[in-house]
């Protein structure tokens, strides 16, 4: 009987037969630099623009937003080799101004593992947290745009592609002073229209009663084919929050999102472990440590830590790692633009938060994705792609 063992002489021989009709093809070698580019970062800068109109004010169930001219600011990093890495939000700008330029300044992008641990640690104590993580995010997320650029290729493929479309789901259902629950029901099903196939909308800022009457009509409307998330916003403690997803339990939620205060990992245990719906938690936490955290204490199902507030996609793709290796999907809360290239490259990426289509009013220069049946497609220009049109930006800049 003929052995099946694989053989070395054998493999290259079927190697070599499956090469045909494909010999043309260029191997990776060719295609990518033998070294890292010479580019040395020189500075930052700090573009403002601020577009007509007003926001509508609204809220969630801690916090109101805003009721003020709509605008952007974002962050560029400039090199010797003209190419400009760009991130949005930025981060606070007197941390990258006053205390992140002198450790990125000089500094080959390439080494961009080498660049995130001396904005970390180089001659710092005591350990970062809050703005600065955030502040390092924005760098971070600019410097792998120059990456991108650098190669010409989209930076998803530089990390390594595993999807080319993403879900996503409509960030929305807000609470304002005029609002209805028709007004909210009429709302939501304007997001299915335009393309979405889940929607999230908030809870905790109106009594329970009615916050279950807002949820049911939300359901009733989608029916049973579309995905609803609900969003605490870290309203409750953990006996209430339980109070509230036994309530809400029978219509079928997606997930329920950062359910009590970011600091209870404990009391975000109990409610997982008390419902059946899904919970979310992370969006206030910093870095893989803080990852770390939420995992050991079994405090969710699903890792939505912000992709610009946990330190940047070097830094996500670390978080995400961690996850993987204790089964947690991840699902970055904040700006899509800076979430979707990581989310195309991790294998345990759920869905991204995005916006509806009519958001795109309130900023001219950065539209939001077009959706088709629940996903977006990857941007495929070099970088981030999220490069803005010079005579939109001459036209409504301010700073």
């Amino acid at each position: 009987m003929r052995s099946s063992t694989l053989t070395r002489r054998r493999f290259l021989d079927l190697s070599l037969r499956g090469a045909v009709g494909v010999a043309a093809l260029k191997p990776l070698t060719e295609l990518l630099p033998a070294k890292p580019p010479e580019i040395r970062i020189t500075g930052v800068n700090f573009v403002r623009l601020r577009f007509p109109g007003t926001r509508p004010r609204k809220r969630n169930s801690i916090i109101w937003s805003g009721g003020g001219s709509p605008g952007m600011t974002y962050l560029e990093i400039q090199t010797d080799q003209g190419i400009v890495g760009r991130s949005v939000p930025t981060g606070n700008r007197s941390i990258i101004e006053d205390y992140l330029l002198e450790r990125i300044k000089g500094e080959n992008p390439f080494y961009i593992e080498r660049i995130w641990d001396r904005m970390y640690r180089h001659q710092r104590k005591p350990v970062a947290k809050g703005d600065y993580i955030r502040a390092m995010g924005g760098v971070d997320i600019a410097i792998w745009d120059i990456i991108g650029k650098a190669l010409d290729l989209p930076v998803y493929k530089v990390l390594g592609a595993f999807n080319e479309k993403i879900r996503v789901y409509a960030a929305g259902g807000y609470y304002r002073d005029d609002k209805t629950t028709a007004d909210l029901v009429k709302e939501v099903e304007e997001y299915v229209d335009e393309g979405f196939r889940a929607v999230k909308m908030k809870v905790g800022g109106v009594s329970m009663r009615e916050d279950e009457e807002r949820v049911r009509a939300v359901r009733e409307a989608l029916g049973s084919e579309i995905d609803l998330l609900l969003d605490a916003n870290n309203k409750w403690n953990a006996y209430d929050a339980i109070r509230f997803g036994r309530r809400i339990e029978k219509y079928d939620p997606y997930w329920f999102e950062e359910p009590v205060e970011p600091d209870d990992f404990a009391g975000c245990a109990e409610v997982k472990q008390a419902l059946d719906v899904p919970v979310v938690a992370g969006e206030n936490e910093f870095t893989r440590w803080g990852a770390r955290d939420l995992i050991e204490h079994r405090s969710c199902d699903i890792l939505n830590i912000d992709t610009v507030i946990g330190g940047g996609i070097t830094e996500y793709r670390k978080i995400a790692g961690l996850a993987s290796a204790h089964h947690i999907p991840v699902a970055p809360h904040g700006s899509p633009f800076m979430a979707v290239h990581l989310l195309a490259s991790t294998p345990n990426a759920l869905i991204m938060e995005t916006y509806p289509g009519v958001e795109s009013r309130f900023n001219p220069v950065m539209p939001m994705f077009p959706v088709k049946d629940g996903y977006i497609t990857v941007p495929e220009k070099p970088g981030l792609g999220i490069d803005p049109d010079p005579e939109l930006v001459k036209k409504y800049r301010v700073g």
